[in-house]
């Protein structure tokens, strides 16, 4: 994208009123434009392939679609479109799990407009951006956190390494299913699921397992 062309930008947020606000935010920029909006995440993902946009500012707590598969959904659909977060979120595991489903950027809600419009920028350029305040954390993340777990638990799926990862920290499933985006009893099956694949027999002697390979950092 050369400086001359407008950045073309959806916004994905389940509230009108911070949908509004973020359209007012990029309004104040003359190199970028709102081409749509949707409340949910299915929405999006058809808005997205309607109106073919550079950026799509997404929030990750949405009606019938998560925000993270409907960005797995978007990337698949127009891998050349850059998905930015924007989300009240800052936990690790959902930080990993915005990287792994394709986002390039992570803002939490709070970030002044400034920050917003370079984040946008930066996105629509093929730059990676985090808000300050992840950047330090996200350094972590990626040198020991459920990423790296990969190399302990090699039988595990990325989502079962997350969840075990939750589980090194004390959540409970509806606490993990919150913090993932995922059913109680979606994370009940995978906890079963870890247990089977790591010969385990109780949730106690998982929690020990991971937490001797370092998981449980993130809390």
């Amino acid at each position: 994208m050369t400086a001359e062309e407008t950045i073309r930008v959806v916004i994905v947020d389940d509230h009108q009123l911070v949908r509004q606000g973020l359209e007012a935010v990029l309004a104040s920029d003359a190199g970028v434009a709102v081409v749509g909006q949707a409340a949910d995440g299915r929405a999006a993902v058809e808005l997205v392939v309607d109106t073919e946009p550079d950026v799509v500012v997404m929030d990750l707590q949405l009606p019938e679609l998560s925000g993270l598969e409907a960005t797995r959904q978007i990337l698949a659909a127009r891998p050349g479109t850059a998905v930015l977060v924007l989300t009240m979120f800052e936990d690790d595991g959902t930080v990993h799990a915005a990287i792994a489903a394709g986002a390039v950027g992570y803002l939490l809600k709070g970030a002044d407009g400034e920050d917003i419009l370079a984040a946008v920028h930066s996105a629509a350029a093929g730059q990676a951006v985090f808000g300050a305040a992840l950047a330090q954390r996200l350094r972590t993340l990626f040198a020991g956190g459920p990423a790296s777990s990969a190399a302990s638990f090699p039988e595990l799926t990325e989502r079962e390494r997350l969840i075990l990862d939750k589980l090194a920290a004390g959540l409970t499933n509806v606490e993990i299913g919150h913090a993932l985006f995922l059913s109680p009893k979606t994370v009940a099956n995978n906890v079963s699921m870890i247990l089977a694949k790591l010969n385990l027999s109780e949730r106690g002697q998982a929690i020990v397992l991971a937490r001797d390979a370092g998981l449980g950092r993130s809390g």
